[in-house]
């Protein structure tokens, strides 16, 4: 059997002349049947006369030009207009004068320069038309045609809001088109936020640290291999970034979960962060946006309490419920401040919007006991 949608996409692959010039045809082939004669478009109301030589001329003279009625509008409406003017005169009212309208509706949805001049020039050969009909004993009133004047006009006034119309799409679209634009920056600049800033904190915070180890040669080699291997999770995870930009990634390598969050204790525990990790229920399989969502709370807290609270006691808790995943991740006191990057605010406020944006809750401020918690509410489920 033939398949309808390959065939749609191959004729709607064909160039725009081949696809307008079939209905040009038939309309020509349906003017040269008798049973269809003197069915076209009137105005003067002249005798019919019978088909001839020269109504072949004619009919070709208004059909054939549909066929580039889209591509050269300006060009189509001309010489439709003259096959038009010359079939009224010699009144044969075939079934191609139809395409009057036709040629008008492209032209205003398609011109695109001089489309008042058209209307100007149009509009002065309607003119002479009606007088010369008159003299060849036409019994048209005068306002028969301003009738059929307006009916022309309302089918170039069909083509221009066509045209509006369209235009109007396409100006939507690039405005959707812009803001998917801006919205996928925004989510690069936060990925890479998340992932520089805290690895950059912890070797920042391991690198200070191992000044003061010159003299304990073991715990020094100790931490700048830590400062190592965080280097090369920063890089790896770059990489993976990068990669996830690329059109052909790797669709297998998802982004970081809740899966992977004992790693990213321990590495934070490596940087000099007493850590405690609690975790009740399981990661779904495979990862969504909820799971992805609750890495980054927990990566961003996390690299607050090694930037504001170095070496204070810290707390994660995470529970995988059926509908949501709670997390926490509290900091006793204010700890030991390190001489670690600034941060302008954007990582709470980034977290923020990625937990409303699944329909959850969020909230960071000091406690009364003087630490600092995050706490975050996210609706599981959510497909990445």
């Amino acid at each position: 059997m033939i398949d309808s949608g390959r065939v749609t996409r191959w004729w709607r692959r064909r160039d725009v002349v081949v696809r307008d010039a079939p209905f040009g045809l038939l309309l020509a082939v349906a003017s040269v049947l008798p049973a269809l004669h003197g069915k076209g478009t009137q105005v003067g109301d002249l005798p019919a006369r019978p088909l001839d030589a020269w109504a072949l001329v004619v009919i070709a003279l208004e059909c054939l030009p549909l066929a580039v009625r889209r591509r050269w509008p300006a060009l189509c409406l001309a010489l439709v207009s003259l096959g038009f003017a010359a079939d009224q005169l010699l009144a044969y009212h075939v079934l191609a004068s139809n395409a009057m309208p036709v040629a008008l509706i492209s032209a205003g949805a398609h011109l695109e320069r001089h489309r008042r001049l058209a209307v100007v020039l149009l509009s002065l050969a309607y003119v002479p038309l009606a007088i010369a009909l008159g003299r060849l004993g036409a019994t048209e009133r005068v306002e028969g045609y301003v009738v059929f004047y307006l009916a022309l006009g309302l089918a170039w006034g069909i083509g221009a809001w066509l045209r509006s119309t369209r235009a109007a799409e396409a100006e939507r679209r690039r405005h959707v088109a812009e803001a998917t634009r801006a919205a996928e920056r925004t989510r690069i600049a936060r990925e890479l936020h998340d992932v520089v800033t805290h690895h950059v904190t912890a070797m920042v915070v391991q690198a200070e640290a191992a000044r003061y180890l010159t003299a304990a040669p073991d715990r020094l080699d100790a931490t700048l291999s830590a400062v190592t291997d965080t280097g090369r999770r920063a890089i790896a995870d770059l990489r993976h970034m990068l990669d996830l930009l690329k059109a052909d990634h790797d669709a297998d390598a998802g982004p970081p979960s809740t899966g992977d969050l004992r790693a990213l204790v321990e590495q934070t525990r490596r940087a000099g962060q007493p850590v405690e990790f609690t975790e009740e229920g399981r990661p779904a399989e495979p990862a969504g946006s909820a799971e992805f969502v609750t890495y980054r709370v927990v990566q961003e807290a996390l690299t607050n309490a090694l930037k504001h609270a170095h070496g204070s006691p810290t707390a994660v808790r995470v529970r995988h419920g059926e509908k949501e995943i709670s997390v926490e991740v509290s900091t006793e006191g204010a700890g030991r401040r390190a001489a670690t990057p600034g941060g302008g605010g954007r990582g709470l406020a980034g977290l923020r919007e990625r937990v409303e944006a699944l329909g959850g809750d969020f909230s960071a401020g000091r406690q009364a006991d003087g630490g600092f918690a995050v706490r975050a509410r996210v609706p599981a489920g959510s497909p990445s």
